[in-house]
């Protein structure tokens, strides 16, 4: 995915992504996924309010 040429702007493509992306995928992928660090990712989902679904969540044995 081609990232915006201004470093640290999210797209409306980068956000739409992290909104279908995060939910259901380990941090660290969606952001090699976004071609974006980590903590990035970390703080934009957070500023979002975008959480881990419940399935994703069990699936590493959290409730």
């Amino acid at each position: 995915m081609a990232r915006n040429e201004l470093k640290g702007s999210w797209t409306k493509d980068d956000v739409k992504e992290l909104k279908k992306l995060f939910p259901n995928r380990p941090t660290a992928e969606v952001a090699a996924e976004l071609g974006r660090p980590t903590e990035a990712v970390k703080k934009k989902a957070s500023r979002m309010g975008l959480r881990k679904s419940r399935r994703y969540m069990k699936g590493l044995g959290r409730t």
